[in-house]
């Protein structure tokens, strides 16, 4: 569903992506982990169609979105949910208005038709009846699951999760971390998930991919990567301090 083929991405004259290579199965739920700053969110940006790479070949559903223009981008994105890492809810809009803030842009319903569409994503994500809340009325976990039903809400091929725990406690992220999983479960979209929470990587992986230096050095199985030699993922899924991956200053 997704092939990145030698992808770059340079800013400022620094490397973010260089030369990376990734493949997502349909129906997938890929975690992509690695330091802050390793370019993880870049990588998600370019798979959305926000960013446009330097350099290489990015395929969505076999077609390559690296250089198409912003009109043949718009009906690939249309395709692609995205859920940010503080939900990026708009703080003046109640839960319904953000919800069907793409749907009411894209698609022509009536409103109850719109209002079947957002009930029935809140109710998805378990949130019923919160339509008329303002964000600063949710909790960080709340606004998450919204975010989520906001991407839902356009029956996405593909899933973008940049960071979904972030800033949650265990019990909460656990809980976001089962929705991934079962949002896949329920909806068939193929998923990648940009974190540097092992728990949550562990709990909703199909497979896991280590970003570092600017390429993928590793790819497998929960499994495969407990028991990898590689020492950049040892030192990644343990925590250790010792390795090659070095805090950047």
């Amino acid at each position: 569903m997704i092939d990145v083929r030698q992808l770059s991405y340079r800013i400022s004259g620094r490397s973010i992506l260089r030369r990376l290579d990734l493949n997502v199965e349909r129906g997938e739920v890929v975690a992509v982990m690695g330091m802050s700053g390793a370019g993880k969110s870049t990588l998600l940006k370019c798979i959305a169609g926000l960013q446009q790479p330097t350099g290489g070949q990015l395929f969505v559903d076999k077609i390559d979105i690296a250089r198409m223009s912003e009109n043949e981008l718009n009906r690939i994105r249309r395709r692609i949910g995205m859920v940010f890492q503080y939900a990026a809810l708009f703080d003046s809009l109640n839960v319904y208005e953000n919800v069907c803030f793409g749907v009411r842009r894209h698609q022509s319903l009536t409103e109850r038709e719109v209002g079947e569409v957002v009930q029935a994503k809140l109710s998805m994500v378990g949130l019923p009846r919160t339509e008329e809340l303002m964000p600063a009325e949710l909790s960080g976990g709340m606004q998450k699951r919204v975010g989520l039903a906001r991407a839902l809400a356009m029956e996405p091929d593909i899933l973008l999760y940049d960071e979904p725990t972030a800033g949650l406690d265990p019990i909460t992220s656990a809980t976001i971390a089962d929705l991934i999983v079962k949002t896949r479960d329920e909806t068939g979209a193929t998923s990648v998930v940009v974190s540097h929470d092992i728990p949550t990587i562990k709990r909703i992986s199909s497979r896991i991919a280590l970003l570092h230096r600017g390429k993928i050095a590793a790819v497998g199985s929960v499994e495969e990567m407990e028991n990898s030699d590689n020492p950049a993922v040892r030192q990644f899924m343990t925590g250790s301090t010792e390795g090659p991956i070095q805090i950047t200053r």
